[in-house]
């Protein structure tokens, strides 16, 4: 289980893009639970990210990426922002899972319903483990009535998606996913609420 210490700040930009790469292996019957705290975007950052993992043929992992528009108690919406969030998860070598992000503070995708419908924090948990039928049934049982978050299993992954006004109600709907789906069966203590 590899978690942070706190949320990762991204503070304004003077111009250049901050650029973080993360490459992660998961080794022959391993598991890992990669559960970073969230990332929190300040007013005119500039935030590029790729994530890079590399599965054995029979490894497991639970992994979320989270990501916050601001402080809520300062009131900030980090409307200038730029985020750019790239995945790519290979098991034994073959692609089974890319996506890619950007946001910045256009209307279309700050407030589109298609995208992020006005929200200001919102997470995507990966999943790739054993049973993921059952598994889907277990955390659709865990979102919350009004919660903006599904869930769907595509090959061999189980993703999720919420998204929230705050980062203390993505909190809410996303901790009861991550302690049900993490190997260890309970979460480190920085994630409790």
């Amino acid at each position: 289980m590899v978690t942070t210490q706190a949320c990762e700040r991204i503070y304004r930009s003077t111009g250049a893009t901050a650029h973080v790469e993360t490459q992660l292996t998961v080794g022959a019957s391993a598991h890992l639970d990669w559960l970073p705290q969230e990332t929190i975007l300040f007013a005119q950052s500039r935030f590029e990210r790729s994530i890079n993992i590399d599965l054995a043929p029979d490894a497991s992992l639970t992994a979320i990426e989270a990501v916050l528009l601001g402080r809520d108690a300062m009131g900030e919406d980090a409307r200038d922002a730029l985020f750019r969030d790239n995945w790519r998860i290979r098991r034994n070598g073959r692609l089974v899972h890319a996506e890619a992000t950007h946001i910045d503070g256009s209307d279309l995708a700050r407030d589109n319903p298609a995208l992020l419908a006005g929200a200001r924090a919102f997470a995507t948990i990966i999943h790739f483990g054993p049973d993921l039928a059952s598994r889907l049934d277990q955390v659709r049982a865990l979102l919350p009535d009004g919660t903006t978050a599904a869930a769907s299993v595509s090959g061999e992954r189980l993703v999720i998606r919420a998204m929230a006004n705050s980062g203390l109600a993505l909190r809410r709907t996303i901790v009861p996913i991550l302690g049900a789906l993490a190997r260890a069966g309970s979460l480190p203590r920085l994630w409790h609420l």
